[in-house]
């Protein structure tokens, strides 16, 4: 749900990365370390947040499409019956997306031009499916761990089923499909101590093409 086929070019002049990955591999620690180097981070999931919270810019035309059983009673999208309802009814999906992606892209679009970062890095975790990601950015950065390690995580932090894991992986993108358009890729299966080391050296990778004169010019499709 967090596409942006609104968005213009004026974010994409400055070197950036597409940070991405299945549901529990680790994209928001990736995205946190390379925060902490300096590194400017604009999440679209967190933005989606944002405007499906109480009082959200979401809210209203959900209620207006969906009716307000799919609020919770702080007036917050209900994230789980909207779950569901995507995934066994195909037109709705597309009704919400057809809400959200507009205005995620303007918040995007705000966010990346106040960034003061040393490059941006939009993390975008369905960036393979929405098919626009590739040419808006200079790299794309994977952050990849087997299936079986994605669903302990994501039982473990959200006390979802195994079974409710497995059906919101099978509607993304598979891990092959994520692989095949990295030119950037960290496997999140070791220690902290590990993957602070892959960071760590990505950023000094990141900062040196940040500087060269002909990175950072791509734009959107």
């Amino acid at each position: 749900m967090t596409d942006m086929t609104d968005m213009t070019d004026n974010a994409f002049r400055r070197f950036s990365i597409g940070l991405t990955g299945g549901i529990g591999s680790g994209k928001s620690a990736v995205a946190d370390m390379l925060a902490r180097r300096g590194a400017a981070i604009i999440d679209t999931d967190q933005i989606a947040h944002a405007l499906t919270a109480p009082g959200g810019a979401a809210i209203a035309p959900i209620v207006r499409v969906f009716g307000d059983s799919f609020l919770t009673a702080e007036g917050a999208l209900d994230r789980n019956a909207m779950r569901e309802r995507v995934f066994s009814d195909p037109t709705a999906k597309q009704q919400l997306e057809a809400i959200l992606h507009p205005l995620i892209g303007q918040q995007t679009q705000i966010e990346a031009g106040r960034a003061t970062g040393s490059y941006l890095v939009f993390v975008v975790p369905l960036l393979v499916e929405s098919g626009r990601w590739k040419d808006r950015v200079d790299r794309v950065l994977v952050v990849d761990c087997s299936e079986a390690l994605q669903i302990e995580r994501v039982m473990r932090r959200s006390q979802l089923s195994a079974g409710q894991v497995r059906a919101i992986m099978s509607a993304q993108a598979s891990r092959e499909q994520r692989l095949a358009v990295a030119d950037d890729v960290i496997v999140n299966d070791q220690p902290i101590e590990r993957l602070e080391q892959a960071v760590a050296a990505l950023h000094q990778r990141y900062l040196a093409l940040a500087a060269r004169p002909d990175t950072g010019s791509k734009a959107p499709v």
